[in-house]
């Protein structure tokens, strides 16, 4: 299948650009800006100072959740003034708690491990902020984000048909390739989206950045979301349920401090003593119990994924062969991917058609609750939620 670049802005367009404070964001601003765009900066505020999570006051936490969004904002306001940009700081306090921060909670406590960078560039920062902007009575022609992404059209119709929506397509830079963080964003919200980092690599960027004598060159890259140090402030609102530790076979092996604190494949920190080493196979909500296992029992082929985006909304009619990453470090694998008829005994509530996924290799660790992202020529093809 072939897929042809979408244009980026041509100059006398206007571009609002979403601003975080980094390399990224803030040297696209610059490259639209010198290339005859009408610019406007934009960076949304998620952080409450009253907020109820008690963080240390005296931390600096380099994420994208965190205090340090003052320095942030203050930091974008010096580049666009310094450059004439008009500047707006949208405020989504609100929905990041609802959307983001409860998710996040609930569904670690469902025994899921979430993805919360994926679910806020959705209904965040491509959706919230868009709305935001738009109650500003902002008028654009293009948004721009520093993602390292590429806008893209099928040559023929999608699947068969006659329809070419917008897609997302890998990076130049491998290395630094956003895409699997992106597969939600609905083709609809890509039309008016772009990438101008798409086919530059992150030496490039800095080097550039560098030159322009950039403040936001010698700014060390954030972590997405919120450091793990300070993750246990978002479970202080409840305490936790301690519960066993236990093999297979239901043999209590130790206690676990709450299934909140655990992942599929994780060791450390475990706390219990074996003539193997141990890892976490499965959680168990309904019996407050987490099962350890060896680590070559975490191998599989198969997996079973539902609540899926599709390009343009137009899911596939029959099974089809792509390559899949089951989370944004591994690699993409090839495999079938099938409908999935669940047996009449299962009262699982899945959201929309479930698929399921048979890889060629064996896939670690299979996760529920993060993301399985299908490409096809380096082209996002769908991807849904991991159930089992």
């Amino acid at each position: 299948m072939n897929f042809i670049p979408e244009k980026l802005p041509q100059a006398g367009s206007t571009i609002v650009v979403g601003m975080s404070g980094g390399v990224d964001s803030t040297l696209t601003a610059l490259l639209l800006k010198q290339n005859g765009c009408k610019v406007i900066g934009v960076t949304m505020s998620m952080w409450d100072e009253h907020n109820t999570f008690d963080f240390p006051a005296d931390e600096h936490i380099k994420a994208c959740f965190g205090p340090d969004e003052i320095e942030n904002i203050a930091q974008c306001k010096r580049f666009c003034l310094e450059q004439g940009i008009e500047y707006h700081v949208i405020d989504v306090k609100d929905e990041y708690r609802k959307e983001i921060l409860n998710y996040f909670t609930e569904e670690y406590r469902a025994g899921r491990t979430p993805n919360p960078c994926i679910r806020c560039n959705r209904l965040i920062k491509f959706g919230a902020l868009l709305r935001g902007i738009e109650k500003l009575g902002i008028q654009f022609d293009y948004f721009c984000t520093g993602h390292y992404a590429k806008i893209v059209r099928p040559e023929a119709g999608l699947w068969g048909s006659d329809k070419k929506p917008c897609m997302i397509a890998c990076a130049t830079d491998d290395s630094k390739d956003q895409t699997y963080f992106l597969y939600r964003v609905p083709s609809d919200v890509l039309e008016k989206v772009r990438f101008p980092l798409a086919t530059l690599k992150k030496s490039e960027v800095i080097e550039l950045a560098k030159n322009a004598n950039l403040e936001a060159a010698a700014r060390k890259e954030s972590q997405d979301f919120i450091d793990s140090h300070f993750v246990d402030y978002l479970f202080a609102d409840k305490p936790s349920v301690p519960g066993d530790f236990v093999d297979s076979n239901g043999k209590v092996l130790g206690k676990h401090k709450g299934i909140e604190h655990y992942t599929i494949g994780q060791r450390r920190g475990l706390g219990v003593s074996g003539p193997v080493p141990y890892y976490v196979q499965k959680i168990d909500k309904e019996k407050n119990q987490i099962i350890l296992t060896e680590k070559s029992d975490l191998n599989t082929r198969f997996l079973i994924a539902h609540d899926f985006v599709w390009p343009g909304d137009f899911e596939p009619t029959e099974s089809f062969e792509a390559f899949a990453k089951i989370r944004f470090r591994s690699k993409a694998i090839w495999c079938t991917i099938e409908k999935y008829t669940p047996p009449e005994d299962d009262t699982i509530n899945y959201k929309g058609q479930p698929w399921k996924f048979s890889f060629t290799e064996d896939q670690y660790a299979v996760t529920p609750g993060q993301s399985v992202v299908i490409y096809k020529d380096d082209v996002i093809m769908g991807g849904g939620i991991i159930y089992k």
